[in-house]
């Protein structure tokens, strides 16, 4: 048995006897091969699984593992749903829910929830940590965890490869280059403008005008354009919408690009080294020798940001991943960023300054 196997049976043994609950397995641990295993532990004849996955690449995941490994004729006991179309689902006659990349649960499925009276396996490489946020709420009342081997645990046991996390400060930009609702300004006026909205009215709208006011600075772009050229392994640029991944990348990803599967599949083969996305390949897709990554925004989010950190460990165990993260000083952005990064080595964590950045990074791919 290899470490996988391994840790995979040590997790099987704990959750034998449970009908409801989460397992937290860090990327690369082999999650939906032991669902797999664990759906043959309950398979009867007339077995009846409901396997939800955010994303069709992630169900595409699993069928090319049942077919991997001989388990054809569970794909007759088997139905695929999305977590949109959670609501459409049978409650009654479904044995065995798996949730897959469970943190994807929201407060909109409960009512879902409620009525299912089954049998719960969740799965996810990131649990919840904040008691308020309500995949954490939702796990705790519905399927509780069990059994916990994190990104730190599968490092150190050598079944992911090693990481460093650079963040990169920028400033916003003083000139009179960005567009505003309100006519041209800089992004340093523009974003002065939009908190003092947001002073005097603490809504939604207008944290979420505060969020898409950042994500459409120009200076992380072009300092993206400028960290993507000097680059010599395989880079994926992780941008917040289809016209930022144009500007920054030749070769994008995203659903307004028909060659997108395309670029996908040069950049898995080598063909091409760099590629930006949007969104799409944060879970759930495993990219072969990928040792760069840069991360245009953090988001407020626990989730998204080891999602992205994620899909760049699976090089060798004695290889090292570079993460480069983009956040705007004196900003909500550092406050997004430092919320991201609560659980992840500070060892691990190295910040340049606006004026030391370019040269740093010389220095350390020299």
């Amino acid at each position: 048995m290899n470490q996988k196997d391994i840790v995979q049976a040590e997790c099987l043994k704990k959750i034998i006897n449970k009908k409801r609950c989460c397992t937290v397995l860090g990327t690369g641990s082999g999650k939906t091969m032991l669902a797999l295993k664990h759906m043959m532990q309950q398979y009867t004849d007339l077995s009846l699984f409901l396997v939800v996955c955010p994303t069709k690449a992630i169900k595409d995941g699993w069928i090319k593992e049942i077919k991997d490994n001989d388990l054809d004729f569970l794909l007759n006991h088997i139905t695929f749903s999305t977590y949109l179309s959670l609501h459409k689902q049978d409650y009654k006659n479904t044995d065995w829910v798996y949730f897959d990349e469970s943190h994807n649960l929201k407060f909109t499925h409960e009512p879902w929830l409620q009525l299912y009276e089954g049998n719960i396996l969740a799965l996810t490489g990131t649990p919840p940590k904040n008691k308020q946020q309500e995949n954490y709420i939702l796990t705790d009342r519905y399927f509780p965890i069990a059994f916990n081997f994190g990104i730190d645990a599968a490092i150190a046991q050598k079944m992911l490869n090693d990481y460093r996390i650079h963040i990169h400060q920028l400033k916003l930009s003083e000139k009179t280059t960005h567009k505003a609702k309100f006519g041209m300004t800089s992004e340093s006026k523009a974003y002065t403008s939009i908190c003092r909205r947001l002073d005097k009215t603490p809504n939604t709208a207008n944290k979420i005008l505060r969020m898409k006011t950042l994500q459409g600075f120009n200076t992380k772009v072009l300092y993206a354009k400028m960290l993507l050229e000097v680059q010599e392994n395989k880079t994926l640029v992780f941008t917040d919408y289809t016209e930022q991944a144009d500007k920054i990348c030749k070769y994008s990803y995203h659903s307004k690009n028909k060659n997108s599967k395309n670029n996908l599949e040069m950049f898995k083969s080598g063909e091409i080294t760099k590629l930006a996305s949007v969104q799409q390949l944060n879970e759930g897709v495993n990219i072969p020798n990928l040792k760069v990554g840069i991360i245009m925004h953090s988001y407020a989010n626990e989730k998204k940001l080891p999602q992205k950190i994620g899909r760049l460990l699976r090089l060798n165990p004695n290889d090292t991943a570079d993460i480069h993260i983009l956040v705007y000083q004196n900003t909500v952005d550092m406050d997004w960023l430092k919320n991201a990064l609560k659980s992840f080595d500070k060892n691990k964590i190295f910040t340049y300054d606006t004026r030391k950045t370019v040269d740093a990074f010389k220095r350390l791919h020299s």
